[in-house]
C-alpha cells in the first residue's frame, strides 16, 4: 500500500486582467463599428433616393463620415499594435493595411462623392476593418490560451 498521497496539478485559471479585457472590448467595439460602416455605406444610397419621397433632405454629413473614418483609423491601429505586442503575428495587420488604404481613398479623395465607386470602396474597407479586428481577437485570445498551458 502507497502512504504517499497521490500529487495533485493545481490547475490553472485566468487570471483578471484588465489591460487585456479593454483590448478585447476595444476590438470587439471595432468589430461592431466596422461593421455599421459597412452597412451604413450599403444602405446609404438607398435611404438619399427615398429621402426626397419621405420629404426628407440630407446634407452636411461628409464631416461625420471623415471623423468616423479617423476614429475607425485611430482606434484600429491602436488595439492592432497593442495585440501585436502579445501575439506577434502580422496576420490582423494584413487585413488592416489595405482596409485602412480603402476607407482613406473612399473619404478623402475624389471618391467621396456617394457613387457606387464610393459605396464599393467604403463597404469592402469596413468589411475588411471588421476582419482586422476579428483576427487581432482571436490571436489575442489564441496567445493568451497558449500561455496559460
Amino acid at each position: 500500500m502507497d502512504v504517499h498521497p497521490p500529487i495533485v496539478m493545481p490547475k490553472l485559471t485566468s487570471q483578471p486582467n484588465p489591460a487585456r479585457d479593454r483590448l478585447a472590448t476595444a476590438d470587439r467595439i471595432g468589430v461592431g463599428a466596422a461593421t455599421l460602416c459597412a452597412v451604413h455605406c450599403a444602405l446609404l444610397p438607398v435611404l438619399i433616393g427615398l429621402a426626397p419621397a419621405l420629404g426628407l433632405s440630407f446634407g452636411g454629413w461628409v464631416d461625420f463620415d471623415q471623423g468616423f473614418v479617423v476614429f475607425a483609423s485611430l482606434l484600429a491601429a491602436t488595439t492592432l499594435a497593442l495585440g501585436y505586442r502579445r501575439h506577434r503575428a502580422f496576420h490582423a495587420w494584413a487585413l488592416l493595411v489595405p482596409a485602412l488604404a480603402l476607407v482613406w481613398l473612399g473619404s478623402f479623395t475624389r471618391l467621396h462623392d456617394h457613387t457606387w465607386a464610393h459605396l464599393a470602396v467604403m463597404v469592402a474597407g469596413g468589411l475588411l476593418l471588421a476582419g482586422a479586428h476579428l483576427a487581432n481577437l482571436r490571436l489575442t485570445h489564441a496567445a493568451r490560451a497558449a500561455a496559460e498551458r
